[in-house]
């Protein structure tokens, strides 16, 4: 990172929330950045902030609902979206949080947020007059939604121009692009010798492409009936299934696909994948665009990986094949095309972005509102 560029004081507060991998992946690597500049930093789960009852709502709520009920998951996701009871229900849920964060953040001149329900909670305290830090808002989804915006946050950050640009047209509210919060790890290229290692561990071979299917921490989606159709393109598929141990164990004597538990290695299998499929954006897409992967969304699960699928097909980021005959098409057309990692890896990155907050914390005219 460079040597510190900040004093021994400062201290950032950075809130996530334990619903899958991704939020809290983000803000371990923001953690990681600011320490490299020598800075203080600590996160706290959201979760602990809500009632009790509420967790279990909120963690397996989530995962259930997308495995088993669809279209439920589906319903919320796109009414959160709109006034109405479920929003204030959703709102209140936030409002009771506010005391237990309020004091998590004492002594904070920065709180930093990678979870859509802390950054309400902030937004409510910052509104009220109640909190004296400055507060950021780093949205790990490519598709803004309502719940990651609150108009009392003080910027608003994004991984991509596309989910700025989106956050600025269809929120009004000013975003700024400050890349992935990935590991450096994703940038390296592996040797020849160590690519031909890896491949003949996990049994594949040299002379098909490889579709490193990724199906976030808890293995969701209509997964099977889509590792059949990217085995059809003529890829040897490299699954990912996470911690669901259930999936790994359905799919593991299923021709041409070798299926994965939890990895942390997930950079070396990115670099001698030859394509990424995914189904719902998030952590892993921003990882396969560090790493220069070529990246395909198929079959997205409902909400917020429709809605993320849409945002990187219009960028260009992700195409998005509708039928296994388009699947085909693209799989076999970007395989082993590295892209361009540049909307992923930019000048100034979050870590730096929180950096100037700390030497300018004046939100009326300094760079808290320096967003657009």
């Amino acid at each position: 990172m460079g040597r510190s560029t900040a004093g021994g004081t400062d201290r950032v507060l950075v809130i996530s929330g334990s619903v899958g991998a991704g939020h809290d992946g983000a803000a371990d690597e923001l953690i990681s950045r600011l320490r490299g500049f020598g800075v203080r930093a600590e996160r706290r789960d959201y979760l602990d902030a809500v009632p009790w009852f509420a967790r279990p709502v909120l963690r397996q709520g989530y995962s259930a609902s997308v495995g088993y009920a669809p279209q439920v998951f589906d319903w919320v996701f796109t009414n959160l979206e709109h006034d109405g009871w479920l929003q204030k229900l959703t709102r209140g849920l936030c409002f009771v949080a506010r005391r237990r964060v309020r004091r998590w953040a004492h002594g904070y001149p920065v709180v930093v947020s990678t979870y859509p329900l802390a950054s309400q909670t902030l937004g409510q305290l910052r509104a009220a007059g109640v909190l004296d830090a400055l507060t950021v808002t780093f949205l790990t989804d490519p598709a803004v939604h309502r719940m990651w915006v609150h108009p009392a946050v003080d910027q608003h950050l994004t991984v991509t121009e596309a989910t700025s640009r989106m956050g600025r047209l269809v929120y009004r509210t000013p975003m700024r692009p400050v890349g992935g919060l990935v590991s450096a790890r994703f940038r390296e290229r592996l040797s020849p010798e160590r690519r031909r290692v890896l491949r003949d561990e996990l049994g594949l071979c040299a002379d098909r492409p490889v579709a490193l299917m990724v199906t976030g921490s808890l293995g969701m989606g209509d997964v099977p009936g889509a590792v059949r159709e990217v085995a059809a393109t003529g890829a040897q598929v490299l699954l990912l299934c996470g911690r669901n141990a259930r999936l790994a164990e359905e799919l593991a004597n299923e021709p041409g696909v070798v299926a994965l538990g939890w990895r942390n290695d997930v950079h070396e299998l990115m670099a001698i994948a030859d394509v990424l499929v995914h189904n719902a954006g998030g952590l892993s897409v921003t990882e396969a665009l560090t790493a220069g992967l070529p990246t395909v969304t198929y079959r997205p699960i409902p909400g917020h990986g429709t809605a993320n699928a849409a945002v990187l097909a219009e960028a260009g980021l992700a195409p998005w094949p509708k039928t296994p005959e388009e699947l085909t098409e693209v799989v076999r057309n970007h395989a082993s095309l590295r892209t361009d990692p540049s909307a992923v890896i930019r000048d100034q990155d979050a870590a730096e972005a929180v950096l100037g907050l700390l030497a300018d914390p004046d939100p009326a005219g300094g760079s808290a509102r320096r967003t657009a």
